[in-house]
């Protein structure tokens, strides 16, 4: 019998094709170094006799793994294993500014031998499923940048736990056994504490919650609480169309769209920053450190971010991190 270096559990249970738990296995032993760079396979003859397989079940499997980069053919030397290269899946919202901080920070802490295919859901169910493609997908490992739908747990349940990756938000997606995740509820409500003398100088404490918004909704809930708790005149607004900035109202906006338009407002009134009109945003970027002298932000560390998640690529360490979420005060508020 031909020494496959592979194992092949229960080839014929469960709906997965036999051609994939081929690549799947293969896959399993280059991770743990059965196999390693130059190594030769079996042929495709005894491949399929070894573990009674059919011809065209064992080429599809070694055609798939050719097409991945996990082994190359050679006429007269057969099928061997590439240089060992590891693809990482990292499914995230959107690609704003200060994600790109996280990206970047991400990427350089990556080995030369690992490729990491990025992919963006916009919150669509369909794209999360399409790019999730956890069947046919075979990664090394999983970075998911998840949101709240019954459909996006059902999905990412059907990923080893060992290899799946939760980011940013815990979105009510249950159990999971690696995050690095923000704290959008107490850790948010603390920055207003910290704010607090900032508040008092206003009379209004405006949250600005668009509906377009995907920002998680225990903020909403933290900021109704502080407001009563400390006797604060207070406002929501829903309705991006209907905002008017007010004089005497400190603003707090989740969203950069919602920045811009509240700082487009207050240059056409001539309203001053930190004085007759306060802004506090959510997620710091390399420009609202200069934008009006100053934005101050709620915000956590996006370079962290992004080294702490390359920590789970780099290890098989378990990794389980709620990020400081910190009050930056600059002159706008």
């Amino acid at each position: 019998m031909v020494d496959t270096k592979i194992v092949l559990k229960d080839i014929d249970s469960n709906n997965t094709p036999k051609y994939l738990k081929v690549v799947n296995a293969f896959k399993t032993s280059i991770e743990v170094n059965n196999y390693k760079s130059g190594d030769s396979l079996p042929s495709i003859n005894e491949f399929s006799k070894t573990f009674n397989l059919s011809r065209d079940t064992v080429f599809k499997a070694y055609t798939l793994l050719k097409k991945q980069g996990y082994i190359q053919a050679t006429p007269n030397k057969g099928y061997y294993i590439c240089e060992s290269r590891k693809k990482v899946l990292l499914l995230i919202s959107t690609f704003k500014a200060y994600k790109e901080v996280f990206y970047h920070s991400f990427m350089s802490c990556m080995p030369d031998n690992v490729i990491v295919d990025l992919q963006f859901h916009h919150y669509n169910i369909k794209n999360f499923k399409a790019m999730l493609n956890v069947d046919n997908g075979g990664y090394y490992k999983y970075v998911i940048m998840g949101f709240d739908h019954p459909e996006v747990s059902k999905m990412i349940s059907k990923i080893d736990r060992k290899k799946l990756l939760l980011i940013d938000w815990k979105a009510n997606l249950g159990g999971f056994e690696n995050y690095v995740f923000q704290d959008f509820g107490t850790a948010f409500y603390s920055c207003l504490e910290s704010a607090l003398h900032q508040f008092k100088k206003y009379k209004v404490l405006s949250l600005v919650y668009p509906e377009f918004t995907h920002h998680p909704p225990e903020s909403l809930e933290h900021f109704k609480k502080f407001c009563e708790h400390h006797h604060l005149e207070y406002t929501i607004c829903y309705n991006y169309k209907a905002l008017v900035v007010n004089k005497n109202t400190a603003y707090i906006c989740v969203n950069d769209r919602v920045l811009y338009e509240l700082l487009s407002q207050c240059s056409a009134s001539n309203y001053e920053l930190g004085k007759e009109v306060g802004v506090l945003s959510y997620n710091d970027t390399p420009l609202k450190k200069f934008t009006y002298k100053g934005i101050s932000v709620i915000s956590i560390d996006f370079k962290e971010f992004g080294a702490k998640v390359a920590e789970f690529i780099n290890s098989n360490e378990p990794v389980k991190t709620y990020l400081d979420t910190k009050l930056i005060l600059r002159e706008s508020l």
